[in-house]
């Protein structure tokens, strides 16, 4: 009897401190093979697989292209790189990044899905904004079984509140109770699979550094008028949704809540630069209206003191915008 014996995890803020102690009481001789993808950064030391070790009763590595997988064994996606998922082994993918990230959560979990359908478990922890939603709506396209931490129980509830919306989740528990869930799922029987979407094998290509290209993108997703904030490309919104989500030409990945954020954080920067540029603008003209009083030239100096009063009213809006915040629209 096959059972759900292959069990994906990701998480961003506040998941490394989930996974340890998730990790820690799980049950000696736990079989099942896991993986994780944390979001460290492109110069991480690699060393999130020594803490998940410290107190795990299975080996905790990182995970290195190409070794074989073995049961009973969690392995940690390094930095900068995808954690890829071949039926019986690890491939480790430079491709681009998604929601900003390499490692990705999602591409970790589309790949689970493909390569063991209704034996994979894919577990969504603590995180912000909504990356992972997407994989996990992928996995169980594929058979899988999709768990959450209860968001009410987690540090920061953007990513497990993004799974919910995205997918129907089997299981939703607080950190507490989920060591016990995943035996019990793992001891499961995992039943048929159905048929691999082929959109999913195309991302997990593009997550491998394959080239993608405009006649690949077009398979998955139609052209939208939005720019790629990592390299200025035309985004294209994927067809499979939610939840809604956006790639390049050149493969980089974003659902809407990160899209939304990035440009959030585009616009005030803008305002800030308009702002100094304004301020700029009053110093000069207060700085020209006095040499004009100095020398005689009313006109001139109540033109420049009008320019640098019609200026501060510019920059005090500007001030209010930024005091206030110009938030991304809300998804959820």
């Amino acid at each position: 009897m096959e059972t759900r014996s292959f069990i994906a995890m990701g998480g961003s803020v506040g998941s490394v401190a989930a996974i340890r102690q998730l990790l820690a009481e799980l049950p000696a001789g736990f079989n099942p093979t896991i993986f994780i993808a944390v979001h460290v950064g492109a110069r991480g030391n690699n060393l999130l697989s020594d803490i998940f070790a410290e107190h795990a009763p299975i080996p905790v590595t990182t995970a290195i292209d190409g070794e074989p997988i073995e049961r009973g064994h969690a392995y940690v996606a390094p930095a900068d790189r995808h954690l890829i998922i071949s039926r019986g082994s690890i491939r480790l993918g430079n491709g681009p990044r998604e929601n900003l990230a390499r490692p990705a959560i999602d591409p970790l979990f589309r790949s689970v899905g493909v390569a063991y359908g209704s034996k994979a478990i894919g577990l969504v922890l603590s995180g912000l904004l909504n990356d992972g939603a997407a994989g996990l709506a992928d996995l169980k396209r594929c058979g899988g079984i999709a768990v959450v931490q209860n968001p009410a129980d987690a540090e920061a509830p953007d990513m497990p509140f993004g799974a919910l919306a995205a997918t129907d989740v089997d299981y939703r528990a607080p950190l507490a109770d989920l060591p016990a869930l995943l035996v019990k799922l793992a001891a499961e029987p995992a039943g048929p699979s159905p048929p691999v979407p082929d959109d999913i094998k195309l991302e997990i290509d593009i997550a491998l550094g394959r080239q993608s290209g405009t006649n690949a993108i077009a398979e998955i997703a139609e052209a939208v008028p939005l720019s790629c904030p990592s390299c200025g490309g035309v985004l294209s919104q994927i067809k499979s949704s939610p939840p809604l989500r956006f790639r390049c030409q050149v493969g980089h990945a974003f659902t809407s809540d990160v899209l939304a954020s990035r440009e959030d954080e585009s616009i005030t920067g803008a305002i800030r630069m308009a702002l100094r540029v304004i301020e700029e603008r009053i110093t000069l003209s207060e700085k020209m209206a006095e040499d004009a009083r100095q020398s005689g030239r009313t006109a001139a100096a109540t033109a420049n003191e009008r320019r640098a009063e019609e200026s501060r009213g510019y920059a005090d809006i500007l001030r209010r915008g930024l005091a206030e915040g110009f938030s991304a629209p809300v998804s959820r």
